[in-house]
This record gives structure tokens, sequence and C-alpha cells, in this order.
């Protein structure tokens, strides 16, 4: 029988106390220091009237006192909620509107400080010592990550403990050969971006359960450069920072001897781009594909692409413990080479949107994921994505639906409508482009449009291009025709 989530990341700790997990820049934190650093976390933590089934919300850099503070809320039973830097003010008081309690580290910004009744700040856990006892429930919810909702309000993808307990990254039962052989290049992984990310947190675990170090460059790490000068052996790349590197490696020298493992994922990558990074990288390059409601399904490596070129197109083979099927519009499985909607089925596939039950019906069906991404698999079992059927952009992984977007530049005075589409994009992957028509007689700030946009929902959010047009055409029955709208 598994053992409770996260009985497997103490287990693995205490196995080797002396090993390094962790290191930043000179400070090496052993195994069992992070052990300590767990324990004297769930004594803070509890001390301030933290418990099973209560809310803890996460807002800080990657550190290993705040992967501590993960492990220790995890260790009480607490439901988990980590705050990602991009996020607006206006998300982010959505997404602590039901925690008690607030962990916070010097980066956190000051705002965030008054939205919930209790802060907790990490430099207070250093010290203290206490038991770490795992005290959560199989059906309580144990980690609640959001992403970009439909309507601009975050979207929380809930796991359960039963759910993170099977967790493929912290479970080796079931891992066959080729998830050894992938996971066995985790010695020095590059840890960098943000904790509430799972897919972080899902290669993080990679490393930790293989015995590996989790490497945190100082500063803004600098691409390839610090992959060169930390010694770095695997690490979790967008397509645009591949692009980048990829660019780099093309004009100058850069020792990458001791590269194993570079995963690249989030958005779509061209087929001529993985080529050229098999030619580059060699075995060191892989991608994927997966959803933050199901964790990694497919994986494709450097050498299924020189043993089947055209599998460059594709995102790869589905992984072990992974079901998935391409269905139809009436829920029925679809032969080889047919195209259809992407169904996925995984041992930690989530439990449901948090106060959102419609969409959670609309997208979990008798265990099964529904990806709204459109796609095909070849004779051979390699998936091939071919279209989505929800409209997002996909902005250096992170996905944002185009109807807020659309929403709230159309709610500018001096705007009648507005359209927003995905355009490939060598630096984000995609970017979000807008076509604005103005009400008759008036000229729109763009700068306005994207405070706007920033303001609502991010960033990320934010159109890289503003196109003002007269009127957007019009399809056959009708309706608007973004597509044709296209660059």
């Amino acid at each position: 029988m598994t053992e409770l989530f996260p009985h497997a990341i103490l287990h693995q700790l205490a196995s080797a106390p002396d090993t390094p997990a962790f290191e930043h820049g000179t400070r090496v934190v052993s195994r069992g220091e992070l052990l300590e650093l767990i324990g004297s976390s769930v004594e803070r933590m509890r001390s301030a009237g933290l418990g099973v089934g209560d809310g803890v919300a996460l807002a800080t850099a990657v550190t290993p006192e705040a992967f501590a503070a993960y492990v220790a809320g995890w260790s009480l039973g607490c439901r988990v909620v980590g705050i990602a830097p991009q996020q607006s003010a206006k998300q982010v008081a959505h997404i602590v509107g039901d925690v008690e309690v607030l962990v916070v580290d010097d980066t956190a910004p000051a705002g965030l400080l008054s939205l919930v009744p209790r802060v907790l700040h990490v430099k207070d856990f250093v010290g203290g010592k206490a038991d770490v006892v795992v005290h959560g429930r199989p059906d309580d919810i144990a980690w609640v990550v959001h992403t970009s909702g439909s309507t601009g309000t975050p979207k929380g993808v809930q796991y359960s403990y039963a759910g993170m307990s099977r967790w493929w990254s912290w479970n080796q039962t079931g891992w066959d050969d080729r998830t050894h052989a992938l996971v066995a290049r985790y010695s020095r992984f590059a840890l960098f971006g943000t904790l509430a990310s799972a897919v972080v947190q899902e290669h993080l675990g990679c490393c930790l359960v293989s015995g590996g170090t989790a490497v945190i460059p100082e500063g803004t790490p600098l691409f390839p450069d610090v992959l060169a000068d930390l010694r770095i052996t695997s690490t979790l790349l967008t397509v645009p920072r591949l692009h980048h590197i990829l660019d780099e490696l093309d004009e100058r020298e850069v020792d990458l001897g001791a590269l194993e493992a570079v995963l690249v994922a989030g958005s779509p990558l061209a087929p001529h781009r993985f080529a050229q990074a098999v030619d580059v990288l060699g075995d060191a390059a892989h991608t994927g594909y997966g959803q933050t409601e199901t964790g990694l399904l497919t994986l494709l490596t450097a050498q299924e692409v020189r043993d089947r070129p055209e599998s460059a197109a594709s995102v790869g083979r589905v992984r072990s413990g992974v079901e998935l099927e391409v269905r139809d519009d009436a829920g029925r499985v679809v032969p080889a080479g047919t195209s259809g909607e992407i169904w996925s089925r995984t041992s930690l596939t989530f439990v449901g949107y948090r106060d959102d039950p419609e969409e959670s019906a609309a997208v979990l069906q008798d265990g099964w994921v529904r990806s709204r991404d459109i796609g095909h698999f070849d004779e051979h079992g390699y998936l091939y994505l071919t279209g989505r059927a929800r409209d997002v952009v996909i902005v250096n992984a992170i996905l944002h639906h185009a109807g807020p977007i659309e929403q709230v530049l159309a709610a500018d005075p001096d705007v009648d409508q507005a359209y927003v589409l995905a355009v490939p994009d060598e630096r984000t992957g995609e970017a979000v482009h807008a076509f604005v028509v103005p009400v008759a007689g008036r000229t729109p700030d763009p700068e306005r449009l994207r405070a706007a946009v920033a303001a609502e929902l991010g960033a990320g959010a934010v159109p890289a291009a503003i196109r003002f047009i007269d009127a957007v055409p019009v399809g056959a029955g009708g309706k608007p025709d973004k597509r044709a709208l296209r660059p």
C-alpha cells in the first residue's frame, strides 16, 4: 500500500542525511538539514494554529526554506496554496480568499500582507524542533495550483493527498526503464522559476527522489552560461529559453559537457527547432506534453528523433502509468491517424477546480481529463498536437485565455470591439496580439489598454501588439472570424 504524501519525501531525506539536497551559491543544505528545516517549519506553522484541512498560502522565492514550508504544510495535512510572481494583485486577492495563514519571505509584495489574517516569515522558521508526522487524510485537498481561468479569475487545480501519494515523480513504484533513464540524469538539477508551479515541483521531485541536488542559481540566471558555470546535468526549459540557448550556441562556444537532460515543455515547439536541439544538445534533448491537471503525459527523446526523424513534429509517446486516448465529439476513441480531442487518465489526476463544480464536471469525467487540445496518434504511438478546442495563448509557458483579455480591452471607453489571437513568438513561445475596433471618432491609447490588462490579469497577458482595425472579418455563418486576422 502506498504511504500517504509526503511520506516519500521524508523517507528519502532521512535515508541519506549527509547527501546535499540543495545548493544555493556557496551554501549547501544536506538532506538531514532540510529535514530539520521542515521540522522547525512544522513547529511554527502548528503554533500559528494550522492543522488538518486548514489553508496556508505561500508567497516566496525559490529557496530551501520555502520548499521546507511547502512540505511542512503537507505534513500537517493543510491545503497548501502557492502564489506565483506573475499573478496580478486582483488575482492574488482571489487566491488567498479562503486561507488562514500566509507564509512569505522578503520577496513578497507589501500589499499582500494585509490580505490574510495571520502572516508568518520563513526566516522565523529556523531553529525550532518538531517531529515530522504526516497528518493528512487521503481525500483532503493537499495542493491548489492556480492557472489562468476562462473568466480571468484564477482557476484552482486541486490535488488530493491520495493523488499526490501516487504522483510519479515522488513515487518510484511503477517506473519503467524509460523513466529510470530520464531520472538518472537529475544529479544536478537547475531549480528556478516558482515553487507554485506544478511542473517545477514535479521535476524537483525527480531530482530529490533519485538522490540528486537541486541547484538554485543566484540572481537572474543567464542562459546558457549558468548551465556551464554550475555544472548542471538537467534542467526544465520553456520554448523561448531553448530558442535563446540554441541561438547563443550558434554564435559562441559554451561548455555544456555536463548536461544530460533538457526537458522542453509549456508551449508548442516547432519540429525544426527540436531537430536543431537534438543536433546541438545531443541525447540531452527531450520534449513532452502535459497539463497542470495531469502532470507529464508524453515524452520524446533525442534517440527517437534520430530513429524516426518525422517524430520531431510530435510530442512523443505516452509515459508509463498514463492512459491517453483521442476521442471524437461523441466521446468515441478514434483510430491512429484520425484527429480528435485528447483525453488522459493518470494516478495524480486532479479532483476538480476549487469552487467551480460546473467546470470540474465538464473537464473531469469518470476519472478522465479532457485536455481541450486536438491531436492524433501515428501508427508508432507518437502523439501529434494539431490544434486547440479552447481559445488560449501560452506566453512563457503560462496559459492565458483570450476571452478575459478581450473583455478588459473592450471595457475601455474608446474601444467598440476587441479580439485576441495567439501568434508564434521566438522570445515567448506565443504572444498575445490584439485587434481593436475603436469607437467611431475615437483613438484608443495603446498604453492605457496594456496597463488595464496588466492590472486585471497580470503582465503575462498584456498584448505584445495592438492593431486598430475598422471591422473584424465575418465568416460564412455570420460570426466574427478571428482567425482571418492572423498576421
